[in-house]
């Protein structure tokens, strides 16, 4: 079903409920008003009738309900018809003590009763009941009272009045409010619809807009964002632009208006994303494409000249084996990055870091050629983390740092306590790095100096690795290079004392 449609059905549903509520209560207060005020004016007639008792019995009496037609009827001692205000013939007729020990009942519906009215109930005189019967096609409401002679003995005075017309009245008023419900039901669905079906217009327009993203894969689309008060027109490009707001009144401060902005938003990251994915698949390509063309000329060359020289053969093989290793790292380093891109989260233990280091320092790749490797003040630490990407962290910056530094230059390491945790940091005296390289650096691939050849040891994707290692052990990394070198800076959070029991000895 239509969201449109729905909220039609809610909207129709709810003003239904609301009106069937507001009617009851009506209903009920109206006719509570009617047959209350109407027990009234009887209780009124049979109290007036009691007060004449003397003259009762000289025939009929003028005695009545003024807009009303209520008739006074006298009972004797046995029940036997003394006297009448009305000498009809058409009147029902009744047996006063049955009345009298008979059930008690409003002249209106349990369904009525079931709600309490907003006036005093009707209060009835002492040995007096009311009594509701179906007479001549139509209701009478009936009050009998029972009267003490003086001279022994009990006599009745009786008050009856039809309710034909107070009961057409009704039945006219609950037609009518149910007419009104029906009507306003139907009108609240329509203009819900309607209303729906504006709101969300802007709505449809941002599905037709992605759905001709998806169709066309241009990433560079985006919906129009309106503004404070927008009136554009309905999907139109302009400027790579869709418009989505419309006539429809959408506003930057809306719904509609913050679901355009996240959808660009959306947009703007999937475009970047897949920037950064087609850079990194030309780049592993490149990558890889070099010693694959090592590794392939050199074959080429031992196949073509099976006469060759053993110092000639030993060359070959020897470039291959270099270049096969180099492709080895390459790969290793890919899927390292291909789970860090999946999501896998490392496994973390205490660890001591000083140790971590030491070890890193031992077992770097690249060996210093005329450089200067040094360790600073190494402070016993102990973090969680993973041993192995940690050390793996440790080489890639101790590497990296070799790597860019002419002799007779420096490395030097150092790991000390500080107030938000432990700070390693790896500082070289190389020529530094630009200061709009510095973030990209991290980046897969990046180079700060494109001219400079590909290093052949190297896989470019060493900062990228260690800013992942960092990541999962919820550490920071930063650089800060001027003309002095380059510093890279570690802050890991340090493993809390109840965390790191200390071993029997």
């Amino acid at each position: 079903m239509p969201i449109r449609l729905r909220l039609a059905v809610w909207y129709g549903t709810l003003t239904a409920l609301t009106l069937l509520v507001a009617s009851l209560l009506s209903y009920a207060y109206h006719a509570h008003g009617h047959y209350d005020d109407l027990d009234r004016v009887l209780v009124q007639n049979v109290g007036h009738a009691v007060s004449e008792a003397s003259h009762l019995g000289r025939g009929q009496f003028p005695l009545g309900g003024g807009d009303l037609e209520v008739v006074i009827r006298l009972y004797g001692p046995r029940a036997q018809p003394l006297a009448a205000s009305n000498a009809s013939t058409s009147l029902p007729s009744i047996w006063p003590p049955a009345v009298l020990g008979g059930p008690q009942r409003p002249a209106y519906s349990p369904l009525v009763a079931a709600f309490p009215g907003f006036r005093q109930a009707v209060s009835r005189p002492p040995d007096s009941a009311f009594l509701t019967l179906t007479h001549g096609g139509q209701r009478w409401r009936v009050l009998v009272q029972a009267l003490k002679l003086n001279v022994g003995g009990v006599a009745f005075v009786e008050a009856l009045t039809p309710l034909g017309r107070l009961d057409s009245s009704l039945a006219a008023f609950r037609s009518l409010l149910v007419a009104l419900d029906l009507a306003s039901v139907l009108v609240v669905v329509t203009v819900g619809w309607w209303l729906a079906r504006g709101a969300l217009q802007p709505i449809t327009r941002l599905t037709a807009t992605a759905r001709a993203i998806a169709s066309s894969r241009d990433l560079t689309r985006r919906v129009h964002e309106p503004a404070a008060r927008d009136s554009g027109a309905a999907l139109a490009r302009d400027g790579g632009a869709a418009s989505v707001g419309g006539g429809s009144g959408a506003s930057a401060r809306d719904e509609v208006g913050q679901l355009a902005q996240t959808f660009n938003a959306m947009l703007a990251n999937l475009e970047e994303a897949f920037d950064i994915q087609k850079r990194f698949v030309a780049d592993a390509s490149h990558e890889l494409r070099a010693p694959l063309t090592a590794i392939s000329g050199n074959l080429e060359l031992l196949r073509r000249q099976p006469g060759m020289s053993a110092a000639e053969r030993s060359e070959a093989l020897g470039e291959a084996e270099r270049e096969t290793a180099r492709m080895t790292r390459l790969v290793a380093d890919l899927l390292v990055l291909a789970r860090a891109d999946a999501g896998v989260q490392l496994r973390l233990t205490p660890v001591d870091l000083d140790g971590i280091v030491v070890g890193a320092l031992t077992s770097a790749r690249r060996l210093p050629g005329g450089q200067r490797l040094k360790a600073l003040a190494l402070e016993p630490l102990r973090v969680l983390g993973d041993a192995d990407r940690l050390t793996q962290l440790v080489v890639i910056l101790v590497d990296n740092a070799l790597k860019h530094t002419p002799a007779p230059g420096s490395v030097s390491v150092s790991l000390a306590r500080e107030a938000s945790g432990a700070r390693l940091e790896v500082r070289d005296t190389g020529p530094g790095i630009a200061a709009g390289d510095l973030e990209r650096v991290f980046e897969r691939f990046y180079r700060a100096d494109p001219a400079r050849g590909r290093d052949p040891g190297g896989t470019g994707l060493g900062l990228s690795i260690a800013r992942w290692i960092a990541e999962q052990h919820h550490a920071e990394i930063r650089l800060v290079s001027g003309p002095g070198g380059t510093t890279a800076t570690v802050r890991l959070p340090l493993l809390a004392p109840a965390a790191s029991p200390v071993p029997a000895t």
